[in-house]
């Protein structure tokens, strides 16, 4: 077991109901849950690996893949998407050499999509990290995506 993991997991109280609280720690400190964490975790809580998955899969805030430095969102839904919310997708993967769903090789960033930021105003949107761009064209996703190189 990894030195940071021992670290996170030998300072909490084994209780039920820790669980999804362990689990985010372990994200917030690693950048994702890994099959190594799973199982010690599961083994610390005294409950089966399938358990631990089950409750780690079905929140969509944990990932067992390693994550990007940079999180880009692209909104596609339905004012986004008449705005030209897919064309800015297309031009995001294109110009990170990834789909939605991927992170680049040299783990700089990943690609999602999301049904609806409440920003329909300022359609179409894409989100990076925590920063909000509107009215967003395929010729300024090259000039932002540059900001965060």
């Amino acid at each position: 077991m990894s030195g940071k993991l021992a670290e996170i997991l030998n300072i909490h109280k084994w209780e039920k109901g820790t669980l999804i609280f362990i689990l985010q720690k372990v994200q917030r400190e690693l950048g994702y849950i890994s099959e190594e964490a799973i199982s010690e975790i599961a083994k610390r809580a005294r409950i089966s690996i399938s358990e631990v998955f089950g409750v780690a899969s079905f929140y969509s805030q944990f990932h067992f893949t390693p994550r990007g430095k940079h999180t880009v969102k692209v909104c596609l839904g339905t004012s986004c998407h008449v705005q030209g919310g897919p064309r800015i997708l297309e031009a995001v993967e294109r110009e990170l050499g990834i789909k939605a769903g991927e992170t680049t090789k040299d783990y700089k960033f990943n690609l999602e999509t999301v049904a609806c930021f409440g920003c329909c105003a300022l359609s179409p949107v894409i989100v990076v990290d925590k920063t909000v761009y509107s009215r967003m064209t395929t010729k300024r996703v090259k000039e932002i995506l540059r900001l965060y190189q």
